[in-house]
């Protein structure tokens, strides 16, 4: 019967985890409510801790960290909010404006060349090719629109999100406790120290990916604004939300400032312009910036890491994609744990 309890166990925790993923896209928003919150208490909880042990009560800790947090919250709402709201609108009003010249000139282009052979199936796939062009603008209106209804149920998670993180961060102990007391006795320290080990991992990421994310980002909006690309800071932003994806960020953030670079200047000049601004900010990213905030690499293998990013992000939309290399992490630390042994029964 012992020989057959690990993989006993083993079936049990897949079955748990298949049905907390049914019921995780079942109450889909439910959970994106909380995960938001959950996230953006477990990036201030060490504030938290650093006050309490600077002898502020976590109350106090909690409250003057609200303080500060409103502080910038209102300079956001007062400045950096309508900003975006305006050029998010701009970008609404012109963007089936842009695909529609952006259509012409690939057309132009592609009428000009006329080749000696197959001159019906050359004009079948220019017809094919208009007819896509055409389906792509009738869908990306809708597709905006429903993508602005996304943002807008997300800014009420963010109105929910203040009293969730209150709790979460005031109740942490307790919490921390109970789920403790649920630990078998025997293998209570063995589970914290892969918990502390998770934690250390997994925090360092989240963190470190969002001083990543808001550096790509700003150096991203800087060399458009430098080459004059239109909307500059959008596309700075999506940059900076791209980064986040391994391996393909790069490839998927430098496609809009193209789009908009090819429309404007019509120049391979501007585009090699583009790309090459693009390739020095991953670079340095990758070789510069990354080894700084990232001090101890997860050193997951790339394949594994693509699939995974790919089928959190199918299951879980962006908080798949976000949470999906800390997620495949935790699973290596256990897992090693688990061949090590750490998780027999005690002699």
């Amino acid at each position: 019967m012992s020989e057959k309890q690990p993989a006993l166990n083993i079936l049990v925790a897949l079955l748990v985890a298949a049905a907390l993923v049914t019921a995780g896209y079942a109450l889909r928003h439910t959970v994106s409510s909380f995960l938001l919150s959950f996230v953006l208490a477990y990036l201030l909880d060490p504030f938290v801790v650093m006050l309490e042990r600077r002898k502020v009560g976590r109350v106090y800790g909690i409250a003057l960290l609200y303080a500060a947090l409103g502080v910038i919250g209102l300079f956001c709402f007062a400045y950096l909010v309508p900003f975006l709201n305006i050029n998010w609108e701009k970008l609404l009003t012109d963007l089936p404006r842009y695909v529609q010249k952006g259509k012409e000139l690939m057309l132009g282009t592609v009428g000009n060349f006329q080749p000696a052979y197959a001159t019906e199936e050359w004009s079948w796939l220019l017809g094919k090719i208009t007819g896509s062009m055409d389906s792509m603008l009738n869908k990306l209106g809708s597709g905006i629109y429903a993508a602005a209804g996304r943002v807008a149920f997300n800014l009420l998670n963010l109105l929910l999100a203040p009293i969730l993180i209150f709790f979460m961060l005031y109740y942490k102990e307790e919490i921390c406790a109970g789920i403790t007391a649920w630990l078998p006795p025997g293998r209570r320290e063995t589970i914290l120290e892969l918990g502390r080990e998770i934690n250390a991992s997994v925090g360092g990421f989240i963190r470190g990916q969002m001083v990543v994310s808001l550096i790509v980002a700003v150096l991203s909006t800087l060399a458009l604004f430098y080459l004059d690309i239109d909307y500059p800071v959008l596309n700075g932003i999506f940059a900076g939300l791209a980064s986040i994806l391994p391996f393909i960020g790069v490839i998927l953030a430098t496609i809009p400032p193209l789009f908009f670079a090819y429309v404007k200047f019509q120049s391979g000049i501007a585009l090699f312009q583009v790309v090459a601004a693009f390739a020095v900010i991953y670079f340095l990213e990758g070789y510069l910036v990354k080894p700084l905030v990232f001090k101890k690499s997860m050193n997951l293998n790339p394949l594994v890491t693509i699939i995974v990013v790919m089928a959190f992000g199918e299951l879980m939309g962006f908080w798949g994609i976000l949470l999906a290399i800390p997620i495949a992490a935790a699973i290596k630390i256990v897992s090693a744990h688990f061949r090590r042994g750490d998780f027999n029964s005690p002699a």
